[in-house]
């Protein structure tokens, strides 16, 4: 398999003086040439010469004999591994520890390359990328790789000097958190797991939301209420932050963060930073701050800078770190951040269809332009993926790069990508865990071309119809300009029928391109499930809109034989998480429920044309606060024998279902609810239901139903009248919080009949 070669962007040349002509290190799988190490080489520095021993003797078939320096004829061919005498002379003076964090250098030299860089890591980071981008290896993935069979080799000549713009990278997949594989992809974030010989990671006391962890409420609130929030004047916990401008606090605080610190001597940073909700303090000293300073930032700004000079007393290499965040990222108006201290932006509100300096994120925008104005540097917390729905298309690839290259602009130094780090089949995880961690490293680098790179050394001959198929997906979300978050329940907003149709018919030219080769065939196919959850998804209202509208419909012919495929497939690949929190196990469930038989029709539609009525089952619901509020059970009243059961202690909207546009926009149907209810009483309230508009936040049909017309072995059908239904609109139902007299609510199905 033919693998391009890329050479980084030189951010200096070496003299080049020194620079022979091509340098021929094996020939015909025999080379005399050797791999010096310093005469007292680091751990890296070793690692990083096994390294490169392994994977050339896997390129070439010859293995290069590692030697110390010193102990080799000096008129053999050598490759200089780290920080050696002889290395120091080759590179004209050149201060290694001068470099930028991480940085490398690779030059050639008459019989010699020199492979070196900033220590701990450097030299490895020259290793791999002199295999990578000189000789043509890759690491797809922890456990799959390329490398080219080159039994002659010859190098070009070499003189680079690099060092990346981001000290702190982390590519938060699943995937990427082996620690080997993370050091070849160049991350070193706190999670990424990099041994020490491999030259370790960024580590953090308290990797983010510490304010709880440090002082937790449970042992400080009863003595100190006066140490957190006071909300609407009464002091609080729940949900709360820290009183930022209490000092007894601070100074507790502090002693705390320097016990997390002494504990662990080896952490480059600390996290100060806000729970991971609202419920800042409204205490008159914190208002008083918060007015002179313009901006919530400001109290915790200046807490944390009292608390990063105690810090830097004892720990002065520890950066501390907290958030801009929600409610405080914008900056404060006075108070700047310490030299020592970090602020970590945090996009969560942001549309992830568009890159920064799109219309849609301009508010962000001008906050990390305005944090440019008073921080010396910056780190940021970016959004790579749906949190709500990890095993769905997400069409973002468009804006990783220019996203990467907008943070290294504005003083981010620091960049978190948070990606499925809880999945193992989401959207091409492999590939945008290897794209991010290579735009940290070189955010110069043309992304479109890296993506053509993975998918054409990890899919083979199916890479031409998956790059089309990607843009597919891309285009469909331009042309819709959708508000991309990183919490989306499905695609709806962006992918309509039409698209998917398409995407279907290219997708199978993909698997029809590698059905002979096992190992791809097994690949392509496990990136479909993001395209078969689509239809499993939305296979309702998608297979109604084919009908209403006489189109091709290119799902599932059988969504329970496609639904038990799709569990096999994703099982088979160690799924792990659907969605944040959430495991597979429980949307393996969800689906089994989706596509269960739906029962009889209701007496009222029996004659009716297949077009005329629609019936939306229980397994359609959204259920709010699902297992307290609302939960399906086994019912052998309901049509389908399973209904939503809700407690009578509550009068929440806990059984909803949004009207699905499938049905046509405007469009006017009678509307009916079968449920029913089990009570002591004899009268009065048993539930509420009706259909609301959040377009225009009004109720266009509510109706309250009494105990007396729903009790019984049986469901009764209640009528919300004729109403044009639109986008925005959503049928609810709700118990009538009568705990001991109302014991549960049940709801059946919703029904339509299309108006005449």
């Amino acid at each position: 398999m033919k693998q391009p070669t890329r050479i980084l962007a030189v951010l200096s040349l070496l003299t080049a003086s020194g620079f022979g002509e091509e340098l021929v290190l094996v020939e015909n799988g025999r080379s005399d040439c050797v791999i010096v190490l310093p005469a007292e080489p680091s751990a890296v520095e070793s690692t990083a010469a096994g390294e490169l021993q392994k994977h050339l003797q896997e390129v070439t078939g010859a293995k290069l004999e590692i030697v110390g320096e010193g102990k080799s004829p000096t008129a053999v061919r050598r490759i200089l591994v780290g920080a050696s005498a002889e290395a120091g002379k080759l590179l004209e003076g050149l201060d290694l520890q001068s470099l930028g964090h991480d940085g490398i250098v690779m030059k050639t030299s008459g019989d010699a390359i020199v492979l070196a860089g900033r220590a701990p890591r450097g030299t490895l980071y020259a290793v791999y990328t002199f295999l990578e981008d000189v000789i043509g290896c890759r690491w797809w993935t922890a456990t799959e790789s390329f490398a080219p069979k080159k039994p002659t080799l010859k190098v070009p000549a070499l003189g680079t000097v690099y060092a990346p713009p981001l000290r702190y990278r982390e590519s938060f997949y699943r995937g990427a958190f082996e620690g080997v594989f993370s050091a070849r992809l160049k991350c070193n974030g706190h999670s990424n797991n990099v041994p020490p010989e491999y030259g370790g990671h960024h580590r953090f006391a308290g990797f983010v939301h510490t304010f709880y962890p440090l002082l937790p409420p449970e042992q400080y609130f009863a003595e100190h209420p006066d140490w957190y929030s006071e909300i609407d004047g009464k002091r609080t916990h729940e949900h709360a932050q820290l009183c930022l401008t209490n000092d007894a606090m601070r100074q507790e605080l502090t002693g705390k963060a320097l016990e997390w610190l002494k504990k662990t001597p080896d952490v480059g940073l600390i996290s100060i930073s806000q729970n991971d909700w609202h419920g800042r303090c409204q205490c008159a000293a914190c208002r008083a701050v918060e007015e002179e300073e313009g901006a919530a930032s400001g109290p915790l700004l200046r807490l944390v800078n009292a608390v990063a000079e105690e810090i830097e007393k004892e720990f002065p290499d520890v950066l501390v770190e907290t958030l801009a965040y929600q409610y405080t990222r914008q900056p404060p108006k006075k108070v700047k951040p310490r030299h020592n201290v970090i602020v970590r932006l945090c996009s969560i509100e942001c549309s992830f269809a568009q890159p920064l300096d799109g219309p849609q994120n301009e508010a962000f925008r001008k906050d990390i332009e305005a944090w440019c104005e008073v921080a010396p540097q910056l780190f940021v917390w970016d959004y790579v993926t749906n949190f709500s729905n990890y095993i769905l298309p997400h069409p973002n690839l468009s804006v990783l790069a220019p996203n990467v290259r907008f943070f290294v602009d504005h003083k981010v130094v620091g960049l978190f990508e948070q990606g499925d780090y809880g999945s193992n089949v989401g959207d091409f995880v492999r590939m945008r865990a290897w794209l991010l961690a290579h735009l940290m490293w070189n955010p110069r680098q043309d992304a479109e071309k890296l993506i053509r790179e993975f998918v054409e050394g990890y899919y083979g001959p199916a890479a031409p119809h998956l790059l089309e198929y990607l843009q597919v997906l891309q285009d469909a979300a331009k042309r819709k300009d959708v508000y991309l978050r990183c919490f989306m329940p499905n695609t709806a907003e962006w992918l309509d029928l039409e698209d998917l149709n398409e995407a279907a018919r290219i997708y199978r030219k993909a698997e029809a391109a590698v059905a002979d080769d096992a190992t791809l065939a097994a690949r392509v196919r496990r990136e479909r499930l993001a395209l078969d959850h689509v239809w499993l998804n939305r296979y309702h209202a998608l297979k109604r809109k084919a009908a209403a509208e006489k189109v091709e419909f290119l799902g599932p012919a059988d969504p329970v034989a496609a639904s038990e495929e799709f569990i096999r497939v994703a099982e088979a690949n160690d799924p792990g998480q659907y969605r944040e929190g959430r495991p597979f196990a429980e949307l393996a469930d969800k689906l089994r429920r989706r596509f269960r038989p739906a029962g009889p029709p209701p007496e009222a539609c029996k004659d009716l044309p297949a077009d005329g009525w629609v019936d939306i089952q229980d397994n359609e619901f959204n259920l709010a606060n699902a297992g307290q509020w609302a939960e399906t059970i086994e019912d052998p009243l309901a049509s389908d024998k399973f209904a939503v059961r809700m407690p009578g202690d509550h009068y929440e909207w806990a059984t909803s279902w949004p009207f699905s546009e499938d049905l046509g926009d405007g469009v006017a149907w009678r509307c009916f609810v079968a449920a029913r209810c089990e009570a002591s009483a004899t009268g009065g309230p048993a539930m509420t239901m009706g259909i609301y508009d959040y377009t225009a936040k009004r109720n266009v049909a509510h109706r309250q139903v009494g105990v007396e017309e729903s009790i019984g072995e049986g469901y009764r059908v209640f009528d919300l009248g004729t109403q044009k239904l639109t986008k925005g609109m959503s049928f609810w139902i709700a118990p009538p919080k009568r705990p001991g007299e109302v014991k549960a609510v049940f709801v059946d199905r919703i029904f339509l009949i299309r108006d005449k």
